[in-house]
C-alpha cells in the first residue's frame, strides 16, 4: 500500500510510504481508493488534527507522522463480509493512500466503518455512501465539492437557525475558498435578505470573488478598517490571527458573533489571543448535523445538503479547472502548495492513486 504521510508538528512536510497490506480479518473490506480530492479542508484537517481528532482516523505506525483525511471513491476489492460485495464503490473519508480496510457495518445512519477505532468518532465521517459506476467527472465533483459545499451549507442553516445573530452584515474570510464561496452564494439566495454579504480575500483572489458575484463588496484583508460600523457577524475560514484581531479590533462590539471555520492560513494561527468583542466559537459542521437530526428525523438536512451542493456542481465549469494527477505520490506536491497557501483558488486538484 502507498500512502503520504504528513509530519504532525510541521504539517507542510510530507513522505511517500510503501507498507505491506494485512490480510483482511473476518468482517472486514479491502477498498482500493479509485480518486480522492485535495483542498484546503485537508490541510485543515492536518492543522486541527490533535485538537479535533483528525489524526485518529486512519492511525499510522510512525511516530510523529499521520495521514490527514480526503474525500474520495474506492471500489471493493477484497471482502470477508457479507455486508459488502466486491465491486461495489463508496464515497467516503479516506486516508491519503492506495487503500483502506474497514469493518463495515449496517444500522440507523446507513453504511458505516464500525472499526473500534473510529467508534468515538464523528458518525458523519465514518459513513460511506453507495455510487454507482460513471462518468470519473461525476466522482471528482463529488469529493471536491460535497465536503465543502456541505459545511458551506450547514454555516448559512446555522446562521439562519440563529437569526443570523441580529447582523446587518456577515463577513466571510477566505471568501476564494470553495466553502467561503459556496457560503456567499447561499447566503446570497433568499430574496427578502436583511443583511449584507461582504467577502474578505487576499489582492490577488479580489477579482475571482467579485467576478462571482455572490458578495454585495468584496474587500481586501488591508481593506478591513473600510468596513462598516454595523451590527456584523465574522464567519472565518482561514485562521489568520492577525486579520482577525484586526477585524475585532476595528468592530468591536458591532461584532455580534465571531465563527471560526477553517484554517487555511493554519501558519498565521495564534491559539490564544485577546481579542476586542466577543470570543470566537469554533464551528463544527456536524454538531449542526446532529442538531438538526433530532429536530427533523433522519435524511432531512442530508437532503437539503444534497440539493444544495449539487446547485453550485451544476455550474462548477464556469469557475473551476479540474486537475488531475495520477499516482498516490503527486498528493506531496498539490497538498504542500496548498499548505504553503500557493494553490489557485480556480484549480480542483483530484488525485488517481
Amino acid at each position: 500500500m502507498q500512502q503520504i504521510l504528513v509530519n504532525q508538528n510541521a504539517i507542510t512536510e510530507t513522505r511517500a510510504v510503501t507498507t505491506q497490506a494485512e490480510p483482511l480479518a473476518p468482517g472486514q473490506a479491502r477498498l482500493a481508493i479509485e480518486s480522492f480530492a485535495l483542498t484546503s479542508n485537508n490541510v485543515t484537517y492536518a492543522a486541527a488534527g490533535f485538537d479535533i481528532g483528525y489524526w485518529k482516523f486512519f492511525p499510522t505506525s510512525e511516530n510523529g507522522w499521520g495521514n490527514a483525511p480526503v474525500w474520495g471513491t474506492a471500489k471493493v476489492v477484497e471482502s470477508r463480509t457479507e455486508v459488502l460485495s466486491i465491486g461495489t464503490r463508496l464515497y467516503g473519508f479516506y486516508p491519503m493512500a492506495s487503500e483502506l480496510v474497514i469493518t463495515p457495518e449496517n444500522g440507523s445512519a446507513g453504511l458505516v466503518d464500525a472499526a473500534a477505532h473510529r467508534a468515538k468518532l464523528p458518525l458523519i465521517y465514518n459513513q460511506y455512501t453507495p455510487v454507482k459506476n460513471g462518468p470519473a467527472s461525476e466522482d471528482h465533483l463529488r469529493a471536491l465539492l460535497q465536503p465543502l459545499l456541505a459545511t458551506s451549507y450547514l454555516i448559512y442553516d446555522w446562521l439562519q437557525d440563529n437569526d443570523c445573530f441580529g447582523a446587518d452584515q456577515i463577513i466571510v474570510g477566505s471568501a476564494s475558498s470553495k466553502t467561503g464561496l459556496g457560503l456567499c452564494l447561499y447566503l446570497s439566495e433568499p430574496k427578502a435578505r436583511a443583511y449584507q454579504i461582504v467577502g474578505l480575500t487576499s489582492a490577488g483572489n479580489r477579482a475571482f470573488v467579485k467576478g462571482l458575484g455572490h458578495c454585495d463588496t468584496v474587500l481586501t484583508y488591508d481593506q478591513i478598517a473600510d468596513l462598516d460600523h454595523v451590527p456584523s457577524v465574522y464567519v472565518d475560514m482561514s485562521g489568520n490571527s492577525t486579520v482577525k484581531a484586526e477585524l475585532h479590533g476595528t468592530l468591536k462590539h458591532q461584532l455580534k458573533h465571531s465563527s471560526a471555520v477553517g484554517l487555511s492560513h493554519w501558519d498565521q494561527f495564534t491559539p490564544a489571543m485577546r481579542l476586542e468583542g466577543p470570543k470566537p466559537e469554533f464551528f463544527f459542521a456536524p454538531s449542526q448535523v446532529a442538531k438538526r437530526r433530532q429536530e427533523w428525523g433522519p435524511g432531512k438536512i442530508e437532503a437539503q445538503i444534497t440539493a444544495a451542493w449539487k446547485r453550485i456542481a451544476a455550474s462548477a465549469s464556469d469557475w473551476m479547472d479540474v486537475q488531475v494527477h495520477e499516482g498516490v505520490e503527486a498528493a506531496e506536491g498539490v497538498y504542500a502548495a496548498l499548505a504553503k497557501g500557493e494553490a489557485d483558488p480556480k484549480i480542483g486538484a483530484v488525485i488517481r492513486p
